[in-house]
């Protein structure tokens, strides 16, 4: 009976991790899940709770550092941004008027949709902007104040 109560413990958590952006959840998930697995082999409450506490700690301090440092950004981590990432910050000439909900650019030859950061703004065909972020394939620019590069 102990057992199913660790693994509808173990569901409950793992459902509860897929709300939110954490990983952190999971771990206490796979430590009732362990814990669920030492009642089914016979072991005292005692033993499945140490169990439980030893796997969820020992997951959480080895496997999360992991997890997060690959959910970093690459200006975040150092590394070289590739894709959309790499975008951001991009210099990019205006084709098609762009303002708070729609327009068109060229960024290094590519042609992007665009909208302008804050949406009261109005850029013109030729006038140069930055990306700021892209959202989906969206580019979000701003004026660009610094020479070319």
């Amino acid at each position: 009976m102990e057992a199913v109560l660790w693994v509808v413990l173990a569901v409950a958590l793992a459902i509860g991790e897929a709300f939110t952006a954490t990983f952190l959840i999971i771990f206490f998930a796979a430590g009732a899940l362990a814990a669920g697995g030492a009642a089914a082999l016979g072991a005292p409450l005692l033993v499945q709770v140490i169990v439980f506490a030893l796997v969820s700690g020992l997951s959480l301090g080895a496997l999360r550092p992991i997890i997060v440092r690959h959910q970093r950004t690459a200006l975040e981590s150092g590394e070289t941004a590739f894709g959309v990432e790499a975008l951001e910050g991009q210099q990019a000439t205006v084709l098609e008027e762009v303002d708070g909900d729609h327009g068109m650019i060229k960024i290094d030859g590519e042609m992007w949709r665009a909208r302008s950061f804050d949406g009261a703004e109005t850029y013109q065909p030729g006038d140069r902007v930055r990306v700021i972020k892209v959202n989906g394939a969206t580019a979000i620019v701003w004026r660009d104040e610094q020479p070319n590069i």
